[in-house]
């Protein structure tokens, strides 16, 4: 039986619902929502160092915007970070800032410090308490509100900065500098797995002590990564079972399990293993959160993308993929967009301006808008994280589109996977460049396939999608693509071994290099499929 607090709380979520949906099905306002924003940051931005020194002027249009304050990479503000992080005030927002959110260093292998003020945290809570209420209001339901909600989040280290500045500054995971600020009552009714549980460093620990805590409760809601969502639904059930319980699925063991929140990653390789694992009846709801802040979240069905998040803090621009340059992009005359300008079908490059002094920011996110009346996009992947070493431009969204394509088509359930250029070399036999696929497969699927068999049905799919992959085979610039079967096991074994095991953490797709292929060529048992 919900608690009284519980009651008070649906209550007062029914009808932000109702105006939610109201605000969803209204008048698109994003234009007006994002000049709001820009003019706001702008008031604060002009009274930073940063600020002063780009520029930057309270109201000034937008034109001026564009064509003097210049476009920024986490390289060119790290030294302007590093001296917040030494104590300094009034650098890239006003004050002294005490957290720092790290990055999982995926596509880089280098940790990034993203200062989180005040109103940065204020931006997340709100974007999150909006996400919930797309999902209310799609759905017509406001169970989740009745019971807990469970967030499968980082390994909880919210540590101390080794500078030696009093007071002192504190780092961590996005999710867990949140989770300092919950109020008691949050906690006591909806929070879980707890603080005490969610400071846990050790991800398999913690995933023991989670299940054990848990099991017998009300759970509404799972928040993570899809890949997390499944490697805790394993556990979960197995434990079960091992308790002599008869369940199935995570709807079994809860019966008022009514959403799974996801993001961080394209959830397409694992859809079917998803709906397996969690049952009949539980539905799941896309979000696309950054360190940098809150992008997007769903407010229709899977097909229709994610709305942008216009009036939550963040300025939004975009600049053309075809256009960018990441060697220029902090010169003068880069072509951004706003939100009233963007094209459906057309893959730009993120920008961010964020209440936290990134002003604009390449967050080195590629999109794309399915629609712009209202603003919908997904997710396409990494400015560095595409395969075109030989030209071909494969970006991650085709590479993760096709793999699932296949693995749905032959019944095989993925596991893992990452994909790495092979150079011509003649004294190795490489006449040609080929993609090179590391493929994991969960044990037991219907059938055992050959790398050969997969090699041949990637390439087929790769050159249906992505023309200038096509254009590249016919030319003979690139043989078909080689794919390693690895054995169960070995994509756990890299992740542990790069520090990369637990809910934050996602798997690289593709680089341009091999260095993560290189080290799996060391650890992995594999069948050629040559």
């Amino acid at each position: 039986m919900p608690s009284i607090p519980m009651l008070m709380v649906a209550l007062r979520a029914g009808l932000m619902t109702v105006r939610t949906r109201y605000l969803l099905n209204g008048q698109n306002r994003a234009m007006e929502e994002q000049e709001a924003r820009r003019l706001a940051l702008l008031a604060t931005l002009a009274r930073t160092v940063y600020g002063k020194q780009q520029g930057v002027e309270e109201r000034m249009p937008l034109k001026v915007w564009r064509e003097r304050v210049p476009l920024c990479d986490y390289a060119a503000i790290e030294p302007y970070i590093e001296r917040m992080k030494n104590g300094e005030t009034d650098v890239l927002w006003p004050g002294r800032c005490g957290f720092y959110a790290v990055s999982a260093g995926t596509t880089s292998g280098k940790k990034k410090y993203v200062p989180v003020s005040n109103e940065m945290g204020d931006h997340f809570r709100q974007a999150m308490l909006d996400s919930l209420l797309f999902y209310t209001a799609r759905t017509d339901s406001d169970s989740i509100f009745y019971g807990k909600h469970l967030y499968l989040g980082g390994v909880g280290l919210v540590s101390t900065l080794p500078e030696d500045t009093p007071p002192p500054a504190f780092a961590g995971d996005m999710g867990d500098i949140l989770e300092l600020s919950l109020s008691s009552w949050v906690e006591e009714y909806y929070y879980e797995p707890g603080h005490e549980i969610a400071r846990m460093s050790d991800w398999t620990e913690k995933v023991g002590a989670m299940i054990q805590r848990c099991l017998d409760r009300d759970i509404r809601l799972i928040n993570g990564m899809p890949i997390w969502v499944l490697v805790f639904g394993a556990a979960v059930l197995e434990e079960a079972r091992r308790q002599g319980r008869k369940a199935a699925n995570l709807k079994e063991l809860w019966p008022n399990l009514a959403c799974v929140v996801h993001g961080g990653m394209p959830a397409l390789p694992y859809k079917e293993q998803l709906r397996r694992v969690c049952g009949e009846g539980v539905t799941f709801h896309e979000v696309y959160p950054s360190v940098e802040g809150f992008i997007a979240a769903q407010d229709a069905g899977p097909e229709d993308g994610m709305r942008l998040m216009c009036d939550t803090g963040v300025y939004f621009e975009f600049i053309p993929l075809a256009e960018y340059d990441e060697d220029r992009s902090s010169q003068p005359g880069i072509r951004a967009v706003g939100v009233g300008e963007v094209k459906t079908g057309v893959d730009y490059v993120l920008i961010m301006t964020t209440p936290a002094g990134l002003c604009r920011y390449v967050s080195g996110d590629v999109v794309r808008f399915i629609s712009t009346e209202p603003p919908r996009l997904v997710y396409e992947g990494r400015t560095r994280v595409e395969l075109n070493a030989f030209g071909e431009r494969v970006v991650e969204r085709e590479i993760t589109a096709v793999l699932s394509l296949v693995c749905r088509r032959n019944g095989w359930d993925l596991v893992n996977f990452h994909v790495a250029p092979v150079f011509a070399n003649s004294l190795i036999g490489h006449k040609h460049g080929c993609h090179e696929w590391w493929v994991e497969l969960r044990a037991g699927t219907e059938a055992t396939p050959t790398g050969l068999v997969i090699s041949e049905e990637l390439d087929q799919e790769l050159c249906k999608v992505n023309k200038f992959y096509e254009a590249k085979r016919r030319e003979a610039v690139l043989s078909g693509p080689t794919v390693r079967l690895v054995m169960p096991g070995v994509f756990e074994h890299w992740q542990r071994e790069a520090g990369c095991w637990g809910g934050q953490y996602k798997m690289p797709r593709c680089r341009e290099d091999r260095r993560i292929a290189d080290e799996l060529a060391r650890v992995a048992r594999f069948h050629d499929s040559r």
